[in-house]
């Protein structure tokens, strides 16, 4: 039982966390009017989408750190949490679509960086990750189309 209990700061920090940035950092009239791609989808689709997907990046993290809590894969754990949070305050808050694009890639790239690394001394932590390394390929290129048409 005690086990499962530690599961509980992972989720506070990362759904908690998330969602807290998020409502922090709501789109608004700025990105209301912005050019947007064909494919850009309705903007209710992405609190739904976050909220799963902090669940399975909180598993990930957690069974992790059950482990290996100092190994270079919560290492990686914790640098994509990082890079996750930082970009909507810098894209919706700050307005700055480029770094964003710059933060959002770095992301991506940790996220296969731990899908590689803990998926090989754990599976089901590795395929955890790849929803959300398939939700961040396609939100890169939302962004990078953004900027593209504004």
């Amino acid at each position: 039982m005690q086990r499962y209990l530690s599961f509980l700061p992972f989720l506070i920090l990362v759904l908690g966390g998330g969602l807290l940035i998020g409502y922090a950092t709501l789109p608004g009239e700025w990105y209301a009017s912005l050019a947007k791609p064909s494919f850009n989808p309705p903007n209710w689709i992405f609190g739904p989408v976050w909220s799963l997907l902090y669940v399975l990046i909180a598993i990930a993290g957690w069974r992790t750190w059950m482990r290996e809590p100092t190994g270079v894969a919560m290492k990686i754990w914790g640098a994509q949490l990082v890079l996750n949070f930082l970009w909507s305050p810098t894209f919706f808050g700050a307005k700055l679509m480029g770094p964003a694009l710059a933060i959002i890639v770095l992301l991506l790239a940790s996220i296969i960086l731990f899908i590689a690394r803990a998926g090989s001394r754990d599976r089901l932590s590795g395929w955890l990750f790849v929803p959300y390394a398939v939700w961040v390929a396609f939100a890169t290129l939302l962004n990078a189309s953004l900027l593209w048409l504004n």
